[in-house]
This record gives structure tokens, C-alpha cells and sequence, in this order.
């Protein structure tokens, strides 16, 4: 079957809370658009990795759709122009995140027209995708800037194409929408669900998965009935199966759901992909659509405004860019009774440092409640080890330890207890009776290592550049030493010959001279054998003592007698 209403058997996540979910504010309503801003505020990084490179200057005219940055690097994301009109500055502004850091931002004076530059859709509804390669859509979505729009903002390309070389089984569309208040994802599936399913066919084919479970929490009804529908309308062959999962948060956790539907586990500081699953929202499925059946680039995204100082709490579909204070008011925001005012959920979500900043692609919802509306948590009082945050810590960790180190500033035990699994869902900071705020703490922690971890990377590449130049020197000088020594063998050489070249001329130019002349060689071997011959007549000759007479014997006998004593007695004498 190509649907299901549950599975037959679900698996439990260790911990988890009960929430109150404040859904039905906002999701009772259909999607409004929001009013056209005088200027959009467009920031070059909205997505994880290196921030796009700007195609634009001061004084140009865009189109809707038209590119403004090129993703630059392997891991990032192109930005468009949600409008028409002019820029009139790229500069750096403020930014929502919970850094409260400015970016560096397109500004763009709307001109009222909304004239799109030309979009090029792959294939029609009326077409079957298999008539399209692999590469021609993975490229289609690249080119129109689609991240995760669940929270991650991964470039969903770069994640596709992972996917498609590590032969993915099984696909999992996160539809269960769990934090509190949020209804945006909920709010799509209701209005637009075949813009979910088509784009979740187009992942499908991508990754190459047999199956796809699209897991939705049981508080979306309506949502799970208009998915229902809409697949029926296909052939059995699609494999997709939609699952109701117990509401519990966080189930909309990645890690949770995957682990709910498959009864899987992703490894410590692994991904779903190491277990052959991946994981993808259902507004990233329908941005999906959008570029390969529209040829729309991401320009624009559904947004839940909602909370206790709104008029009127509704999900609307923003042009990024547009400031948040435009659809508060259009929204009908009530200043008199705002306490605060949080990007995203009350559990994961964090205040604004202005209300003047863009909606962004992370932008899923603007909560701005009344007094009261959300637990403020008194000061935090000392630990009492009552072990509440582990029972709820749904990755199974140890909050209270690490708690502890993270203040004690002790980064490698913190590490030892796998602080980087904690998604952050903020369980644990919920249920503790003594109010310390848990998760301020891990994120704390994680950002001292990855910042010791920047500097211990700058200190190694200092090091291997510093080895690297000392090398370098050595084998330069050895070259040098060896080039000279070649230098002065080949000197040497040349100096032999050019002495011995006078010589050779001479004996040349004697010998055309004289040609009868016998050679100096000739005459040295010549006086050397007359040496030779006149020693050995020398000595063929009869000496003087030759042949003596007996008597001419004695008598020199005693001549040598007398010579002999008279050097004894100078001896003596002395």
C-alpha cells in the first residue's frame, strides 16, 4: 500500500515532556500574504556554511527571483531577491540570532510591481519525474537556494548528493511539528498537500529510497486527512507511508522521530545517513516543488505569528527580507500588553534583539506573548541531584554532570559525556525544580570548544607552515651546496682541458712545422733508453780489484787494516 494510518508497531525515545501545544491560535486559519514592504533587507547568509558572494551593487535594478549571491564554497546556498526594485545599499545589519550580531545585507526599495525574472521549470504536473535525471533536478535545487527549512539550513543539494552516493534506504519527511505554538508546517500540509507529496516524490527519487514514512504527530487531524487524500489520488508504486506518532516533545527531534518510526538509532555523533536514513522537513519537500515544477527560486516562506499580544494569531507566507515589525502589524501586534517577543518555539526558540530585523529562511514563527503568558524562571538555585533532567533528556544523557563541568570550564570531561548529542530541546532546563537554565550552559560549553578548537587549528597550520618553510630552506640550501659542487667539478674540468690545450696546439703547430722532426715523446723515451744502455755498459766493466796477484791483495789488505785502526783510536780519542 502507498499509505497507512499507523504502523504496527511504534517505538519509543527515552525522556521527553508533556507540553500544553497552543496550536489551535493559529492554525485554524488559511495561509494570508503578507503586504508588500517598502524595503527588504536580504542577508547574504541565511543557511550553515560560507555566506553567498554579492552579484549586485548599489544602484541596480533586480526582478523577483533574481540571483543577488552565488553560493560560494561546497557547502552553501545562493540568495535572491524576493521583490522588485532598486538597491540602494549592501551593508552590514542586524541579524535575527541569538548572537544579536549584524550580517551583511542587500537592501532593496520595493517598486510595487513584483515583476519575476524568468523562471524555467524542469516538467509539469502533467509529466512523470523519472523523465528527469538525478543531476538536472539535485541542480535546479541548488540554483534556487533551498536548505533545511526544519531549523538545520543545510543546503539540501549538498545533503541529496550525500545521500545519493551512500545508496539511502529509507526517507523520513519530519511532519510532527512538535514545539509548542508553531503551525506553519501544520497550516501547509492542510492547505497545499500535493505541493508536499510531489516534492517529496522528487527527494525520493533523488536519494533513491525504497520506502518514505512521513511521520505527523496525533494532534494534526486535519493535516493527516489531507495527506491521506492526496496520496490516494497516486499509484501504489510510490511506497510513501504516513504515520500518526504519540504527541510528545520532542518528537519532532530528528534522532526522535527516526527512532519512533524505524526503531533505529543514530550513533553518537553520527548521522542518519550512517544508518542508511534521511531525514527531511515538509517545508523543504514543498520549496522543492516550487523549483522544479515552478522554477521558483526560495524567496518566500509560511511564518506562524502568534502568542497572547497578537490580534489577530495567523501563519502567513512572508517574502524574506520583509521586517519582522511589518507583519507584527499587519498581524495586529499589541504593545501595550508585549512581555516578549521569541523567534521560534518557547522551548528552542530565542528573543529578538530587535523587531527590525529580517524574516530570514530559519524564520518558522514570531511569538510575541502578553505578561505572564510564558513561565520567566526565578534565579537559579543550587543543584539538588534529583536526576529529573536525565529522565527527561531524551538523547540519554547526564545533564546534571554535564552541568557541572560545563561551569567548572573542565571542556574535555564535558566532552567525555557527549555534550555535542544534546539537540538543545531544552527538557532538561524545563523540569529542573532548582530553575538553572541547563541548556545556556551546554551551548556555552559548545561554543568554548569549537572556539579552542579554531585556535588549536590556526596553531597547527602556524606549525605545519613554520615545518613546511624550514623544510623548504633545508632543500633549497642542500640544492644550492649540490649546484656548486657541480659548478666547481665542471670548473675543474674546463681548466684541465684549457691547460692541456696549449700544449696540444703547440705540438700540432710543431709537427706541421717539422714533419720529419720526431716527437718530444719520442725523444724522452729515446734519452732514457741511452741512459739505460750506458748504465749497464758501466757496470759490464772490470773493476780495478779485479784479478790483483796475491801480493797486490795482501798489501791492500793492509792498507785497510791501518785505515781501520786509525778510526778506532780517533774514537777513542774523543
Amino acid at each position: 500500500m502507498s499509505l497507512s494510518s499507523t504502523l504496527s508497531h511504534l517505538w519509543p525515545f527515552p525522556g521527553g515532556i508533556k507540553l500544553t501545544s497552543n496550536k489551535t491560535l493559529s492554525n485554524q486559519q488559511s495561509i494570508t500574504a503578507a503586504h508588500l514592504s517598502q524595503q527588504l533587507i536580504i542577508p547574504l547568509s541565511q543557511h550553515i556554511g560560507q555566506p553567498a558572494d554579492a552579484t549586485v551593487k548599489v544602484g541596480d535594478k533586480v526582478l523577483k527571483g533574481q540571483i543577488l549571491g552565488y553560493a560560494h564554497g561546497p557547502v552553501s546556498a545562493p540568495v535572491h531577491a524576493s521583490g522588485s526594485g532598486i538597491v540602494t545599499a549592501i551593508e552590514e545589519h542586524l541579524v535575527p540570532h541569538p548572537s544579536g550580531l549584524s550580517s551583511l545585507c542587500v537592501f532593496i526599495d520595493t517598486d510595487g510591481y513584483e515583476q519575476w525574472t524568468d523562471c524555467s521549470p524542469l516538467i509539469s504536473t502533467e509529466q512523470n519525474i523519472s523523465e528527469l535525471s538525478n543531476e538536472q533536478i539535485n541542480e535546479q535545487i541548488a540554483n534556487a537556494g533551498i536548505v533545511g527549512l526544519g531549523g538545520a539550513l543545510y543546503p539540501s543539494a549538498v545533503k541529496l548528493r550525500t545521500a545519493e552516493k551512500m545508496h539511502t534506504d529509507t526517507l523520513v519527511i519530519n511532519a510532527a511539528e512538535c514545539e509548542p505554538y508553531i503551525t506553519c508546517d501544520d497550516v501547509l500540509m492542510q492547505r497545499r498537500p500535493e505541493e508536499v507529496i510531489l516534492g517529496i516524490m522528487l527527494i525520493k527519487k533523488i536519494v533513491g529510497a525504497k520506502q518514505c514514512l512521513i511521520g505527523i504527530e496525533d494532534n494534526k487531524p486535519e493535516a493527516y486527512q489531507a495527506l491521506l487524500e492526496t496520496i490516494s489520488g497516486y499509484n501504489s508504486e510510490t511506497h510513501i507511508e504516513i504515520i500518526q506518532v504519540p504527541t510528545r516533545y520532542p518528537a519532532g527531534g530528528e534522532k526522535q522521530l527516526i527512532q519512533v518510526l524505524t526503531g533505529k538509532e543514530v550513533p553518537t555523533q553520527g548521522l542518519p545517513m550512517d544508518i542508511g536514513i534521511i531525514c527531511h522537513n515538509v517545508t523543504t519537500a514543498a520549496a522543492i516543488y516550487h523549483a522544479v515544477y515552478r522554477g521558483e527560486p526560495l524567496v518566500s516562506r509560511i511564518v506562524t505569528i502568534t502568542g497572547g499580544a497578537i490580534k489577530h494569531p495567523q501563519n502567513m507566507e512572508v517574502p524574506l527580507g520583509t521586517p519582522i515589525r511589518d507583519i507584527l502589524n499587519q498581524a495586529g501586534m499589541d504593545e501595550s500588553k508585549i512581555e516578549k517577543i521569541i523567534m521560534g518555539g518557547p522551548m528552542m526558540g530565542f528573543s529578538l534583539p530587535s523587531i527590525d530585523t529580517p524574516v530570514t529562511k530559519a524564520t518558522n514563527c514570531i511569538l510575541v506573548s502578553k505578561k505572564g503568558e510564558l513561565d520567566t524562571p526565578p534565579p537559579a538555585m543550587p543543584c539538588i541531584r534529583c536526576a529529573r533532567c536525565s529522565d527527561s533528556c531524551p538523547m540519554s544523557l547526564l545533564p546534571q554532570q554535564m552541568y557541572w563541568y560545563a561551569k567548572a570550564r573542565d571542556l574535555e570531561k564535558v566532552q567525555d559525556y557527549n555534550i555535542f548529542d544534546c539537540i538543545e530541546c531544552g527538557c532538561c532546563s524545563y523540569v529542573c525544580p532548582s530553575d538553572i537554565p541547563l541548556v545556556q550552559y551546554f551551548r556555552y560549553a559548545k561554543t568554548e570548544i569549537w572556539d579552542d578548537e579554531r585556535e588549536r587549528n590556526k596553531s597547527n597550520i602556524a606549525r605545519d607552515r613554520h615545518e613546511f618553510r624550514e623544510e623548504r630552506l633545508e632543500k633549497a640550501k642542500a640544492a644550492k651546496a649540490e649546484a656548486a659542487r657541480i659548478r666547481k667539478q665542471k670548473l675543474a674540468k674546463k681548466k684541465a682541458l684549457n691547460d692541456q690545450k696549449p700544449l696540444e696546439e703547440a705540438k700540432s703547430s710543431d709537427r706541421k712545422k717539422n714533419p720529419d722532426k720526431p716527437d718530444s715523446a719520442d725523444l724522452i723515451q729515446e734519452a732514457i733508453a741511452r741512459a739505460k744502455a750506458k748504465k749497464a755498459q758501466q757496470q759490464s766493466k772490470k773493476k780495478n780489484t779485479d784479478n790483483l796477484t796475491e801480493a797486490q791483495q795482501k798489501k791492500i789488505d793492509e792498507i785497510n787494516e791501518r785505515r781501520r785502526k786509525r778510526s778506532e783510536d780517533k774514537k777513542s780519542a774523543t
